[in-house]
């Protein structure tokens, strides 16, 4: 199996983010799919579905489906090494039990490869959350990535109210509170609620927060919920790819 990344510091954000949750990660290279991550947290309270479509890649060179699991810290190390310069080869060499990575210098040629052992195992078949989100909104990644920071300086937890016309995050505690009042266009570049409004849910900060490094990588967030469900956030990635959090409700 061998593939090739066009951009580097996308490749290492996306790393980065999945790294945050996850301390192993399952990859599966489809001939039809492309690159595929679905995994759940430790803890059960996260889970990763990360979908980077044949397109997005420069070469996808395999004749059947490859599953193979790498340790999160050790990729995320090497994927931080990455410049906006390079190039990414991924080569799986089964033999050695190993996954290969080359950066690859877009103007000079210069090639840096590190090797990352394969951690033994059988990458599970897992399929998202089956429930109904009533609620979904699309903002760029930085208002969303601010959402979250701002509530982080207030509480620990974050309360989405999806009202008819206007999305409110807020949190509260005796001595403080934070609002943002969001309505489509402002800054909502869409904005959809099913059911009968409001519709309240809430979330650890915490865990959105392991989200944000995907912000640097994606122009757009959005986010998914019902009354008192797991939230859907979804992160366009270059190239038609998608990286997707579902995180669980504090109740």
């Amino acid at each position: 199996m061998r593939l090739v990344y066009p951009a580097a510091t996308k490749f290492k954000y996306i790393m980065q983010t999945i790294a945050k949750v996850l301390d192993q990660i399952p990859f599966t290279a489809d001939p039809e799919e492309g690159l595929v991550v679905k995994a759940l947290s430790a803890d059960k309270t996260t889970m990763v579905v990360m979908k980077i479509p044949l397109g997005a890649f420069e070469a996808f060179e395999t004749t059947e489906k490859k599953s193979f699991i790498v340790p999160a810290d050790e990729l995320n190390k090497v994927a931080k090494r990455g410049t906006r310069n390079d190039i990414v080869e991924i080569v799986l060499e089964e033999e050695q039990r190993r996954l290969r990575i080359n950066f690859i210098d877009k103007k000079t040629g210069v090639r840096r490869t590190f090797y990352i052992p394969l951690i033994e195992g059988v990458v599970e078949e897992l399929s998202e959350p089956q429930v109904e989100l009533t609620v979904r909104a699309q903002m760029t990644a930085d208002d969303f990535k601010h959402i979250v920071r701002d509530a982080k300086i207030v509480s620990d937890e974050v309360e989405f109210v999806a009202e008819q016309e206007r999305l409110v995050a807020r949190s509260l505690t005796p001595q403080k509170e934070y609002y943002n009042i969001m309505e489509l266009g402002r800054p909502l570049i869409s904005y959809e609620v099913r059911g009968n409004p409001p519709i309240v849910s809430k979330y650890a900060v915490d865990l959105l927060q392991s989200s944000l490094k995907a912000t640097q990588a994606a122009s757009t967030a959005t986010i998914e919920f019902g009354e008192s469900l797991p939230m859907r956030i979804s992160f366009d990635l270059p190239g038609g790819g998608t990286l997707i959090y579902w995180v669980s409700p504090r109740v």
